[in-house]
């Protein structure tokens, strides 16, 4: 399974211990003491630490080596067809993380690694939603292609609605807003957006709060719009400038002149 914010996964009152404090860590962008948490004694364990890796390189631009090393664990306990599917989304996204930040060109390594996910993760599993989210972020990012992301974005939406998996539906949320703000359809993105919002706040998710601060207030007008930008450089200062790319929408960088990451 993916390791996104549902019912069971630290999120809910009842959830189990561990998870709970590992979402806490993982929250407030203390991916790696997160990781050390959990005991890499089961494929399950390792996928969520690899997984836990992989968000901090994308979100801080550090911890590759780390992240390579918990993913080759998980690679080498993963024995069901949906454990190594899942390891293969985590090196797809692994890869994605390393091309978008300009470490090393990987983007074959990635659609590559999503197109072995894709052939062992079964339709209708709930780790497709995940998959398609991840193959609708190589489309709109590496291959520049919008209406392909714009697919894999409403079938990673659809199925994380059905699975009842909140975070997933956050980012689904977001990055369909950014794809109508970007064909000028401002009034469908602010409600993409603060649904995202919404959903973070919920959830406590601190480290993707601000970004979806920031992207609301694109489709804002003042006084709001600094308001929102504030708050989202607030939270963006308190957690030591995470994510890293966030420096650039804050200040005032359009949207369509970079990737939106995460």
């Amino acid at each position: 399974m993916a390791h996104t914010a549902m019912s069971g996964t630290g999120t809910t009152a009842g959830d189990d211990p561990l998870q709970t404090a590992v979402w806490r860590l993982r929250s407030r962008a203390c991916w790696a003491d997160a990781a050390a948490l959990l005991q890499a004694q089961t494929a399950q364990a390792s996928l969520q630490r690899a997984s836990l890796l992989v968000e901090r390189c994308l979100y801080t631009e550090q911890g590759w080596e780390d992240a390579e090393d918990a993913l080759r664990t998980a690679e080498a306990q993963a024995h069901s067809d949906e454990e190594r599917g899942a390891a293969a989304c985590e090196r797809g996204q692994l890869a994605y993380a390393a091309t978008l930040h300009g470490v090393r060109d990987r983007a074959d390594e990635a659609r590559a690694a999503l197109g072995r996910a894709a052939a062992l993760i079964p339709p209708g599993a709930q780790g497709r939603a995940l998959l398609d989210f991840r193959r609708g972020l190589i489309a709109e990012n590496l291959a520049r292609s919008p209406q392909a992301a714009q697919a894999a974005y409403r079938r990673a939406h659809a199925s994380a609605s059905a699975y009842g998996d909140p975070l997933l539906l956050s980012f689904t949320w977001r990055h369909l807003a950014g794809l109508a703000l970007r064909d000028g359809e401002v009034a469908e993105a602010r409600h993409g957006f603060a649904e995202s919002l919404r959903i973070r706040e919920e959830l406590g998710y601190l480290v993707g709060t601000a970004p979806a601060l920031a992207s609301l207030a694109d489709t804002e007008s003042e006084p709001e719009a600094s308001r929102l930008r504030a708050e989202a450089g607030r939270l963006f200062r308190l957690l030591g400038g995470v994510p890293t790319w966030l420096a650039r929408q804050l200040a005032s960088v359009k949207p369509e002149t970079g990737p939106d990451v995460d």
